[in-house]
């Protein structure tokens, strides 16, 4: 059965990255690149906040030490590709939603064992050393982000003249249901999900939901204190939403090798791409007012 998600999921996101190149132009990464403050911006967020506000959190909430190593080791893995798509499906900033990953990606080859040391520091338990193989990381990172998007934005800027509206109206469906699949893959078919009982863990959902939805909130805020416009801002609040589950999974299960570590990655994201969907669809809506009309202007 695992070799079963281990194909499925993998395919799912490239097909994902691959119908979001479609979507892309050259141009979109040149703007991203010629205005920096957004991607620093977010780097920001996602490296220095989401670990200094999921400390704060577990540091006063009552749970076992080892539950707060697994709150950090998952704020430790922004990113992923499920927040591209909910920024596509939001109709956010989507070139700086893939710039982020890529970056993020690179980064947290260093900041993750940073982060996993201090926390065994801090919360007292046996400091363990390990490491994430930059080539391996990288190797992920290309044949699930670079290749596929550069793949779709090859075809559009060639292409892209023959794709009609309909065409692009039915990937508004496909890759949600390319998502869908993967997600009801992991839940059917990994192992590590198989002898969770998600209603024994109430104690660990209601923190985590405030760390989605907190993160969420800090994003957006931060970014409009950095005079971001409106579009750029919620879209930074998705990268703070959705963390990188899949590589906090390997570190427990492979590295760690504490399935009390993986449970947290395992119980977050079973249901934090609806709520971050849902809180970064509010932010859209009602917090936009006037600056609605920067959408294809946002820095």
């Amino acid at each position: 059965m695992q070799e079963v998600a281990n194909f499925i999921v993998p395919l799912s996101i490239f097909l994902i990255m691959l119908g979001i190149g479609l979507e892309l132009c050259f141009k979109d990464f040149r703007m991203v690149f010629t205005n920096p403050r957004p991607v620093f911006t977010g780097l920001g967020n996602q490296l220095i906040l989401l670990p200094l506000i999921t400390f704060a959190l577990v540091y006063y909430w009552p749970m076992d030490k080892i539950y707060k190593i697994g709150f950090m080791l998952l704020a430790a893995c922004p990113g992923g590709t499920a927040s591209n798509l909910v920024t596509k499906m939001l109709k956010g900033k989507v070139a700086l939603s893939v710039s982020l990953t890529a970056f993020n990606s690179f980064i947290i080859v260093f900041s993750i064992p940073l982060v996993m040391q201090l926390s065994f520091l801090l919360f007292g338990s046996d400091t363990q050393q390990f490491e994430l193989k930059f080539t391996d990381t990288m190797q992920d990172v290309f044949l699930t982000v670079i290749l596929p998007v550069s793949l779709g934005i090859l075809l559009n800027e060639y292409f892209g003249h023959k794709f009609t509206d309909k065409f692009h109206t039915a990937l508004k469906y496909i890759l949600p249901g390319f998502m869908l699949i993967a997600f009801l893959t992991v839940i059917l078919f990994d192992e590590s999900q198989q002898e969770v009982n998600y209603l024994d863990h109430i104690n660990l959902f209601i923190p985590l939901f405030l760390l989605n939805f907190i993160t969420i909130v800090t994003g957006y805020f931060s970014s409009r204190r950095f005079h971001l416009k409106h579009k750029a801002a919620y879209t930074i609040a998705i990268e703070m939403g959705l963390q990188n589950s899949v590589l906090a999974l390997f570190i427990a299960n492979q590295i760690l090798k504490d399935n009390d570590v993986s449970l947290v990655a395992v119980l977050y994201s079973s249901f934090s791409l609806i709520t971050t969907f849902l809180i970064a669809w509010g932010i859209k809506v009602y917090l936009g007012g006037e600056n609605m009309n920067e959408e294809n202007l946002g820095k």
